[in-house]
């Protein structure tokens, strides 16, 4: 043994940590240890050095540090033929999107737009994901820090301006969850495609939020007032009706998804009747539950197209106790426990939203958003992610605490205009503005928001009050 010891010594010199452990744990284990002939046991040495021993680079499986470099690219870019592939690879953390995913996705989509080879984009997540939306963590980690957070911010909303105006055909493959900020991935896209195991909600008001990243222009332009529905109570649309809703163009079973991808991936060009009827092969006709919520569309009109938010829950309370409207409780329940501020700035902003362009929508978001994170009239943000995420208590403590203490001049300092045009989200906000190639300019790094600019930072921090009473 010794002699094989001695030999193996070089060889193993050249492998990594992991091949070594391995080689160590053949050698310490002795053949009268494994009940085993010495032959036998030198025979079966042989193969596992053998093993050891192939490429790396021509393994069946990745090896460690492979599988490492993998999960550090946050967004895996791949160009097939015409193709443009965008992955979230975050599997581990829902595919959560954080300041670099934006950035890493914006820089992308931007490339392709102006490449001539590039015909087209498909954008994906790993895992049985397709993404749980902003890195919630991120925020609270940093909550004290209160610049800390402006650039994934910005970063995003610039992201989503860009999708929902891209001058190529977009394809979104969505298996699984797709919430929130994930969600604005999906929805503005040419084509987005959902199987059975796809769901798709805004529960932004259970964390003290509002249902931003372009949803105040999308919800308001879903069948009657089913968007103010989703919006205030965060309820999810399963499957097909994601479709039937408008918030989808496809369904597609999951286990077509991959033979899609694949004939997708084959396209020449980007023609969109090409790639419509290439997703209608394996597309399938929309038949909804008769449970569906998409069913009670004319109690959900009655309902919440009235003009507060206490009037809706009235209204709904009063409906709930009629034959047949069981389903109703549950929901109710839930929209009592959102955070009243939430709920207001969440109906003010799809209301306004109706009549509003997506560039308009997005400057108004971006304000409330960057507002709602300083603080300016409440830190039910960081009190509904400590609650809904950190410590997983489900009993936030919003403030104020009740919808009647929520009035409508504090709403206006979240929804006012920046005094410093510079610190509004820089977007083209005419028509004609989008045609131009200067469109791409607005980006972080140009903003005044961006990290070497901190004299704008700090103007911006001084034009911008806040609350005193939250952040422990």
């Amino acid at each position: 043994m010794f002699f094989c010891y001695a030999r193996s010594t070089k060889f193993a010199s050249n492998r990594t940590s992991s091949d070594r452990a391995i080689l160590i744990l053949c050698f310490s284990i002795m053949p009268q240890d494994c009940g085993i002939p010495f032959t036998m046991y030198y025979f079966k040495l042989r193969i596992a050095m053998a093993i050891i021993s192939i490429p790396s680079s021509t393994t069946m499986f990745p090896m460690p540090q492979q599988v490492l470099r993998q999960n550090r690219e946050v967004v895996m870019a791949e160009e097939i033929g015409r193709a443009r592939m965008l992955t979230l690879n975050r599997p581990n953390h829902l595919n959560y999107i954080s300041g670099k995913v934006a950035s890493t996705l914006g820089h992308n989509f931007e490339k392709y737009e102006n490449d001539d080879s590039a015909d087209f984009v498909i954008i994906k997540g790993t895992g049985r994901t397709f993404s749980a939306g902003g890195d919630l963590h991120m925020f609270y980690e940093e909550r004290n820090t209160r610049d800390s957070c402006l650039e994934a911010t910005y970063r995003m909303y610039w992201l989503c301006y860009h999708i929902h105006t891209y001058k190529k055909p977009h394809i979104a493959l969505v298996h699984g969850m797709s919430v929130g900020g994930g969600a604005s991935l999906m929805a503005p896209m040419k084509f987005s495609v959902v199987t059975e195991k796809a769901f798709s909600s805004t529960p932004e008001t259970n964390i003290g939020f509002h249902p931003d990243c372009g949803f105040s222009y999308m919800l308001p332009r879903l069948p009657g007032r089913l968007g103010e529905y989703l919006g205030l109570t965060g309820e999810k649309l399963r499957g097909k009706e994601v479709v039937a809703a408008g918030l989808a163009t496809h369904f597609v079973p999951s286990q077509k998804l991959f033979q899609l991808e694949k004939r997708l991936l084959s396209i020449k060009s980007g023609d969109e009747d090409t790639i419509r009827s290439v997703i209608n092969e394996f597309s399938t006709n929309i038949h909804i539950d008769e449970r569906s919520i998409l069913n009670k569309l004319s109690i959900i009109n009655e309902c919440f197209s009235k003009d507060s938010v206490e009037e809706i829950i009235e209204s709904f309370e009063a409906e709930s106790s009629r034959k047949g409207n069981d389903w109703i409780m549950p929901v109710l329940k839930s929209l009592k426990k959102a955070s009243p501020t939430a709920l207001k700035i969440t109906l003010r902003s799809i209301r306004e939203g109706r009549t509003q362009t997506i560039s308009e929508c997005l400057r108004k978001e971006f304000r409330i958003s960057m507002n709602i994170q300083r603080t300016i009239i409440s830190g039910d943000f960081y009190e509904g992610i400590r609650a809904q995420i950190i410590d997983k208590d489900k009993s936030p403590k919003w403030n104020p605490s009740t919808l009647d203490k929520v009035h409508d001049d504090q709403l206006d300092l979240i929804f006012k205009p920046f005094e410093d045009h510079d610190l509004e989200l820089q977007i083209p906000i005419k028509e004609e503005e989008e045609e131009e190639e200067s469109r791409w300019r607005g980006k972080y790094e140009n903003s005044s928001y961006s990290s070497p600019n901190q004299v704008n930072i700090q103007k911006a921090f001084r034009s911008m009050p806040s609350c005193e009473s939250v952040l422990v």
